[in-house]
């Protein structure tokens, strides 16, 4: 009956729902949730589904050729090959192969990772919620992914770390702590070159809302940073730790490839598909760059005169918001995977929390967005890919590139 206690009792609670799925001021709140319940299934996950050894041995031959005093990048080898990462991957897990004995605690590792997982579910949020513009529920997309917590709990790849290397980065970043930020980044980029497609964002950020001068300083802290975690490895020979740790030109296997799997192995690994995916890749930048990032501020060639002219202040004309810069640097991203030859199962990390954030930054309606999202974690979790989920997974991307292109390229302005 209307007034009765009862009713009165629904209400509130259908106005509290209302207020966790739709308000601000609700976000943490309802965050905690979903990050507890992510905490219990990844749990669940750990206990009762088998741990797949990939590359986790490898990991700790390597780091016990290391500790053993060779100090010889192209040395340093383990069963799956020869270590191909920059210095960060060692000292991190060198530490973990102290913690977890020499790496035969595999238990013990999982739940690390799990941890680690975790962290970054908690970072995503921050990142969310820092940039604001986007709903409350959407938080609810974000434990969803088996394949992210396979990569995390069950194969315990290296990727996790820059990861949650770069996520912090971003979020100091968007609070305009850029030195400490870029610290963090070089650190993300120690441990995977991939690091690097977020850079043409970051450095329109930067230009945009520092100027030339502090750009370059930001730049000698990037450098700065790399070389204090492989001076160990320059002192001792450092053209073998270059061409090892940062690989350009390294080929990856045809049969581990998520992406484009539409053409034929022949295709795949020939120099005139890797040229135009290069060509696309750099292309589609600049088009961001000149047409879009820029645009806000007077254009790219306003902004590049001003920062020219007056290198020691700011080259944009207007404040760079949180979710502008979440937004430049998740495209940015985005833009590199998409023209990446080989994804490897893993690589899915590099961007798996960040596409509901990115759905958001396009008009196409609430269905196209939930299907967008659902059809790129189909792609990531048939095994072996095949032409069909490698071109649903090639055409999401695209098509999440191109709503982003015609919606909010540099964030939903309040």
């Amino acid at each position: 009956m209307p007034g009765s206690p009862q009713s009165t009792i629904v209400q509130k609670s259908w106005r509290l729902c209302q207020s966790l799925l739709f308000d601000p001021t609700y976000f943490w709140p309802l965050a905690t949730l979903v990050i507890i319940g992510d905490a219990l299934l990844t749990g669940l996950i750990i206990k009762y589904v088998p741990y797949t050894e990939i590359d986790w041995e490898t990991y700790m031959i390597q780091v016990k050729v290391f500790l053993g005093g060779e100090h010889n990048y192209s040395k340093l080898t383990g069963p799956t090959g020869p270590l191909v990462y920059p210095a960060g991957h060692v000292h991190i897990h060198k530490w973990l192969y102290q913690l977890t004995d020499a790496g035969k605690n595999i238990q013990l590792a999982q739940y690390l990772y799990g941890m680690l997982y975790l962290t970054t579910l908690v970072l995503s949020c921050s990142i969310y919620r820092t940039a604001g513009n986007i709903p409350n529920w959407v938080l609810f997309l974000l434990p969803l992914s088996k394949r992210l917590h396979s990569i995390f709990a069950l194969r315990l790849f290296n990727d996790c770390w820059a990861i949650a290397a770069v996520q912090i980065a971003i979020l100091l970043f968007q609070t305009e702590s850029y030195k400490l930020g870029m610290v963090f980044f070089s650190l993300a980029l120690s441990v995977k070159m991939s690091i690097l497609l977020y850079l043409p964002g970051l450095l329109v950020i930067v230009f945009i809302r520092k100027g030339l001068a502090s750009t370059l300083q930001l730049l000698l802290i990037l450098v700065a940073t790399q070389v204090r975690f492989a001076m160990d490895f320059l002192v001792k020979d450092p053209w073998a730790y270059l061409h090892a740790a940062f690989d350009f030109g390294r080929v990856f296997l045809y049969k581990w490839t998520v992406n484009w799997r539409i053409f034929d192995e022949e295709t795949f690994l020939s120099p005139k598909l890797s040229a135009a995916l290069l060509l696309g890749h750099i292309s589609t930048l600049v088009a961001f760059g000149l047409f879009k990032w820029c645009e806000r501020d007077g254009g790219i060639y306003s902004v590049l005169s001003r920062g020219l002219r007056m290198p020691s202040i700011r080259a944009g004309l207007r404040e760079s918001s949180a979710d502008y810069t979440a937004t430049v640097l998740f495209t940015s991203n985005l833009i590199g995977i998409l023209f990446a030859r080989s994804l490897h199962y893993q690589f899915y990390s590099w961007y798996a929390h960040q596409i509901p954030f990115l759905t958001w930054r396009s008009k196409f309606p609430v269905v196209i967005k939930l299907t967008l999202i659902f059809a790129i974690e189909y792609a990531w979790n048939v095994f072996p890919s095949t032409r069909l989920s490698s071109g649903i997974l090639l055409a999401s991307n695209t098509l999440l590139l191109l709503g982003i292109w015609f919606g909010y390229s540099t964030g939903m302005e309040t």
